[in-house]
């Protein structure tokens, strides 16, 4: 192939093309504000570049399950705190209604209030956020029990028998495993004797209607013995509440991590793909001077040809 070109003018292209490609690029970087753009800007950091975006981004959706988890948990305290006045009034109905200056009409009044006391825990039961029944365990779009007023035990389970509900949905802890977050209403108002079915002794539906029944049919003895059932079920209460205030402690911590992993992260992503705008703007400035110099020496060059020498 022939030239026109002599060396010393190729070369000068060469290096002329060179400068403006430093330019170029130093101008793409101001004007982004990245010194990568597209995987041949930097083929070597690539790989890197696009594991830290999966680790943000998988962050980032484990900061939102945790503050997901932390409105559950927060709802749930509150719902079991109330619960647990509940159970303090309940004691108090029941030791009201034990005394010998109560009569039958003042015992069936009671049963009254210990019904509504019964309707409230329900309610307790069905606690929702966003429209889930958080302690509906897996199956969070129903709640576990209802209210019926017409049948002999008023707390009816809407499960099927040996259905219960299950919690086992975990929450992903970035600082390295995953955590427990709820419980559910049979496990918190409805405890039961694994070996028999039948309820515990801290069972709070239970006590609840234990000492109903045992007012609306003015029994003294039976009344006095609910108090004992109450007196467990709310310890059983506590030990649930115990168990949402440590949920919530953990989800904070969980969240403290991901807040400064998030930054750790941002600021891997920033020093690998920002371009460093002072530089790209001084190589910008240098490579127009040198692009403008070398202009200049090129006009003064000297401009031979074989007809120079033919004469």
């Amino acid at each position: 192939m022939i030239t026109n070109l002599d060396p010393q003018s190729a070369l000068f292209l060469t290096d002329i093309n060179r400068v403006q490609d430093n330019i170029a690029q130093a101008s793409d970087q101001v004007s982004s504000g990245l010194k990568i753009t597209v995987a041949a800007d930097a083929p070597d950091q690539i790989g890197t570049l696009l594991q830290l975006r999966a680790n943000l981004q998988h962050n980032t959706q484990v900061q939102s399950n945790l503050t997901l988890a932390q409105s559950d948990a927060g709802a749930a305290d509150d719902a079991l705190s109330a619960s647990i006045q509940l159970m303090d009034s309940a004691v108090s109905l029941a030791t009201q209604g034990a005394t010998a200056t109560t009569n039958a009409a003042g015992r069936a009044t009671i049963a009254q209030q210990v019904q509504a006391i019964q309707q409230q825990m329900v309610a307790y039961s069905q606690t929702t956020v966003q429209g889930r029944y958080i302690f509906s365990g897996d199956r969070d779009d129903s709640p576990e029990y209802q209210w019926d007023p017409a049948a002999v035990n008023p707390v009816v389970s809407l499960a099927a028998a040996g259905t219960a509900p299950q919690s086992t949905r975990l929450i992903e802890d970035p600082a390295g495993g995953s955590f427990a977050a709820s419980l559910t209403a049979q496990q918190i108002f409805d405890d039961q004797d694994p070996a028999t079915g039948l309820p515990a002794a801290n069972n709070v539906f239970n006590a609840l209607n234990t000492l109903q029944q045992a007012l609306q049919n003015n029994d003294t003895a039976g009344i006095t013995n609910s108090i004992t059932l109450l007196q467990a079920a709310s310890g059983h209460l506590n030990t649930s509440q115990s168990f949402y205030g440590n949920v919530e402690d953990r989800i904070q911590s969980a969240n403290t991590f991901a807040s400064n992993y998030g930054v750790q992260l941002q600021t891997q992503i920033s020093q690998t793909q920002d371009a460093d705008i002072p530089t790209a703007v001084m190589e910008m400035t240098q490579g127009n001077t040198q692009l403008q110099a070398a202009m200049q020496m090129q006009a003064q060059m000297p401009h031979t040809s074989l007809f120079n020498y033919l004469g």
